[in-house]
């Protein structure tokens, strides 16, 4: 995080690569003007239809030229191992289904079975025991190998037909891109270094890992149509059983999708069997696409990595059954991603749809909006094996990388998965381009007044778009284009929903509509100032006080405390750099004081006052500057606005543990539903902002408060008991320690270990025109958590405490001394 000033030039980047149906075409700007009406690049099926009618024989042309191959249209030559052809699915079976692996836990499923009935007396004790216990072990293994051979089946990709994936790519590039009429960009230099990079692997054996971010359902489409246009083998796309359904399956599976189950719990056999497609796929260097978050993202920020399939693919290397695999962080943005309705449904709470054919086919309306362009963005690929080599070293592990296939101890395994994890979500945020909505959508939300004029917008979009190029990130190229023209083009295709416009008024003025869904394009910047967002709201306890500059002045160690505790509550959140809280504290605020936003005070030396090399002892105080001040606090307010939402959402998850508190002693044992609780505090959330004790609706968002409850898990302020049957709840209570007292006329006292940390969280909190904290808020917040507590204790079970619990009780206590924020 070097120190750079807001108006740095920004440096030249390669042009971009566009994709707008069977063109490809470098545009040194990188810039594409969108089509005019009589341009022809730009086609729909509407006009295709008409077309048809008018000239049957020139249509019919232009199909068979995708479905009889001409050209690059035949994927012919691509870069990679051979696939679409006859008998790829029945070699791809054969190839897992003979895997060592998978044939050793066949045999020691069948053998453990065989025990169980031998205890139970079902071979007798006759002479041929032996033989019916060998005949029913034999009989065992063969339906477990007929249950394997179904679910390979059912699993793995089926890359058998060049003429479906002609037509199928046809298809959806003009779907696609007649919603996006942009088309798909991607960096010309990031293209050429891919080919390269695949060109090598083919002729290593080694895979290619793709490991995108997931925005959308077409996340699955834009990157295959990428790899399809550019010549590279199509990627084995991981994807979820939910997409399963009738006939969609069908075709998604032949276009490169694998199904997997969303959760494996305890079946022994399908987890070898995924482990054995891994290992088969990256032994012969097939290439693979696998989504880091799991799920899509409905906040619009990266979200913590899943370890699931990533575990299977570092497994394959790390034991050698394959030699290497290249790992290629891709991000793909939108201008307009088209779920954002649904997401903002989920997040308040309502279920989930589960997918089916009529909602895919009743989202076709959608594609015939205008919604900008995709862009996607490769990272330099590196190899896997290096990487495990690397951090054996990093670690003192002095084995040489013939040795990689040597056992890990578990924890160093984890540590090993966890590390590459979050080295992919860094360089996913590290080549990510911030879209011209995403500046629209954070400028509209970090603003105090309600809406903005059209010249100060155009400012505030400039002044951001220097401040990410300062901060290394990249914005979505303007070219020649005017600023004007480009926040026009970005509010045409967020739309009325969520930006409305006042025309009647000496300057027309812009105003948020939807701040809820406009936050998930706001959200899109927040992953390259959250260091400065951090240390501002530390900064904000004492500003918020008022008074004089001296009065709002924050001491070097209340911002350290302040700075940790709220890295601590938000590493579920967020990405931060791996350098040390201090490091990483310093470099932000050299950054912010030649930004002119704040003003350091160093402590006065007798002697050599000017060291060569200033460390973090040299700050004594930290203040707003007389400059920023000037400005009306503009930065400051930026960078607060960014987190606020975020210390709101948070706050209201502790809160809602008041909920927790037993009525009764009786009641000290407990069980509470976990989902009923998470949705208890969604309804806490929306009864207080709309009573005018929460500033931001979005605070009241699923994922932030799920992401909540799993920190106070891991800090030990509660206890999850995890249900191993999909019937049957998890349950939640508060630990002893955390249980607010009662007075003696039962109400909850504002005291405590539980208030204490809800207090903490507060002094960061956005105070409005008409609210403040203090006691009434305190008192009525106490009043309505108890309320709503006591009406969910009516469906609380009442267990006494059992093993799992203090396991859990152990683990969470060890949590606590290795990653909570008392060791700050």
């Amino acid at each position: 995080m070097s120190p750079a000033k807001a108006d740095a030039l920004p440096q030249a980047s390669a042009p971009d690569l566009d994709i707008l149906g069977d063109q490809v075409t470098i545009h040194p700007g990188g810039y594409v003007e969108p089509p005019q009406p009589h341009d022809v690049s730009e086609r729909n099926l509407v006009e295709h239809m008409a077309r048809f009618r008018e000239s049957p024989f020139d249509f019919l042309r232009e199909i068979s030229l995708h479905v009889s191959g001409t050209g690059w249209r035949a994927y012919d030559n691509f870069i990679g191992q051979p696939i679409y052809y006859p008998g790829f699915s029945e070699n791809m079976k054969a190839a897992v289904m003979s895997t060592p692996m998978l044939q050793h836990r066949i045999q020691e499923l069948a053998e453990r079975r065989v025990r169980v009935e031998d205890n139970q007396g079902l071979f007798g004790d006759g002479s041929d025991k032996a033989r019916r216990r060998t005949d029913r072990q034999d009989e065992i293994v063969r339906s477990l190998q007929e249950v394997a051979l179904r679910l390979t089946d059912g699993m793995i990709c089926k890359f058998e037909s060049k003429r479906f994936i002609r037509g199928a790519y046809y298809l959806c590039t003009q779907l696609l891109t007649r919603a996006y009429h942009q088309g798909i960009h991607v960096s010309s230099e990031e293209v050429l270094r891919l080919r390269s990079v695949a060109e090598t692997a083919a002729k290593d054996k080694h895979s290619i890992i793709f490991l995108p971010c997931h925005r959308s359902h077409l996340d699955y489409v834009s990157l295959q149509l990428v790899c399809y246009r550019l010549g590279i083998a199509l990627p084995t796309v991981v994807a979820g059983d939910n997409l399963k359904i009738p006939f969609l399956g069908f075709l998604l599976q032949r276009a490169g999708a694998m199904f997997i189950r969303r959760s494996f719990g305890n079946d022994e056999l399908y987890t070898t069997l995924v482990q054995s497609y891994m290992d088969t796929l990256l032994k012969h260097g097939y290439n693979v696409e696998c989504f880091i978050e799991g799920g899509r993202s409905r906040t619009g920020k990266l979200l913590a990595p899943k370890f699931g399939i990533l575990s299977f693919l570092l497994d394959s290397v790390l034991t050698g059954r394959a030699e290497d695999a290249v790992i290629v962080p891709v991000s793909t943005q939108y201008d307009k991603v088209i779920e954002t309705d649904s997401y903002i449904s989920e997040l308040l709470g309502q279920p989930k749809p589960k997918e089916n054919l009529k909602d895919f086919l009743s989202a076709s309306s959608v594609l015939s909006l205008k919604l900008g362009r995709v862009d996607i963005r490769f990272h330099e690929p590196w190899s896997l094996r290096s990487f495990i080599a690397e951090q054996r070293g990093r670690v003192g592990d002095p084995r040489p990388s013939s040795a990689l296939s040597d056992p890990l101890s578990s924890q160093s395994r984890v540590r090993l998965l966890r590390t590459l994890g979050f080295k992919v979500l860094s360089d996913i945020n590290a080549v990510s381009v911030v879209m011209p909505t995403a500046l629209i959508g954070t400028v509209l939300l970090t603003l105090r007044g309600r809406g903005v004029g059209k010249s100060e917008l155009i400012r505030r979009v400039e002044w951001l778009s220097a401040r990410v190029r300062a901060k290394g990130g990249r914005v979505a190229h303007f070219a020649g284009v005017p600023t004007s023209t480009i926040i026009e083009r970005g509010l045409e295709v967020l739309g009325s929903e969520l930006i409305g416009t006042i025309d009647n008024l000496p300057e027309t003025t812009y105003y948020a509509v939807d701040r809820f869904q406009l936050s998930f394009y706001r959200n899109m910047t927040i992953h390259l100032f959250i260091s400065e967002a951090l240390v501002c709201a530390a900064m904000y306890t004492k500003v918020k006080q008022g008074g004089g500059p001296s009065n709002q002045l924050i001491s070097f160690d209340e911002l350290v405390n302040q700075v940790g505790f709220l890295s601590s509550i938000f590493r579920g959140e967020f990405i931060y750099p791996t350098t040390g809280l201090l490091p990483n504290l310093y470099r932000t605020l050299l950054g912010l004081e030649s930004d002119g936003t704040i003003t350091l005070t160093r402590p006065v030396r007798d002697s050599d006052p000017s060291p060569a090399k200033p460390d973090i002892h040299d700050i004594n105080t930290v203040e707003l500057s007389t400059l920023e001040r000037r400005n009306g606090r503009e930065n400051f307010d930026f960078y607060n606005f960014l987190i606020w939402p975020f210390v709101e959402s948070t706050w209201l998850g502790a809160v809602s543990l008041i909920c927790l508190t037993p009525p009764s002693p009786d009641q000290s044992n407990s069980w509470l539903d976990v989902r009923k609780t998470q949705d208890t505090a969604q309804l806490l959330g929306k009864t207080l902002y709309h009573q005018g004790d929460l500033s931001y609706f979005e605070a009241v968002n699923k994922e932030t408060l799920k992401n909540a409850f799993q920190l106070f898990e891991e800090e030990g302020m509660i206890f999850v008991r995890k249900s191993s049957s999909r019937t049957a709840p998890s349950a939640v209570r508060l630990t002893s320690e955390w249980t607010p007292n009662r007075d003696d006329e039962g109400i909850i006292a504002p005291e405590g270990k539980l208030w204490d940390f809800i207090e903490k969280i507060a002094k960061s909190r956005r105070e409005g025109k008409n609210r403040r904290d203090g006691a009434t808020v305190s008192t009525r917040v106490l009043r309505l958590a108890d309320l709503i507590g006591r009406q969910l204790f009516e469906t609380a079970v009442v267990e006494g405490v059992d093993e799992q619990m203090e396991d859990q009780k152990r683990r969470g206590r060890k949590k606590k001394e290795g990653d909570g924020w008392s060791k700050l």
